[in-house]
């Protein structure tokens, strides 16, 4: 089963390079990040091989956040090649991320 993969301000830019990458900015703390959780697992199995999901952690990676600008969490960027190419904030449905994938894989396509 994929799960999100957990990255740091250490692995950020290797784990984005190829394909596309969605990265959650979350921490422990936020009820809307916890929320999402779910969402995110059921993602990362249903997109296993086409988006990679992924998850860093503001409190313990802030690098990564401020070089973002990510204000608030959670927000959710979605990169093409190591590239941003769409940006989610808040907690949001399933279906808009399911929008936003399949936006985004037709256009690779």
């Amino acid at each position: 089963m994929a799960k999100p993969i957990e990255i740091t301000d250490q692995t950020f830019a290797s784990e984005i390079q190829k394909g596309l990458t969605l990265v959650d900015f979350w921490a422990p703390w936020c009820g809307p990040c916890r929320m999402i959780a779910p969402v995110l697992e059921e993602l990362a199995e249903e997109y296993q091989g086409k988006v990679r999901i992924t998850k860093l952690n503001v409190d313990e990676n802030p690098e990564t956040a401020m070089k973002f600008r990510v204000m608030s969490i959670p927000t959710l960027i979605l990169f093409r090649d190591g590239q941003p190419i769409d940006t989610i904030v808040g907690a949001h449905p399933k279906r808009s991320f399911v929008a936003k994938f399949d936006q985004h894989l037709a256009a690779v396509n």
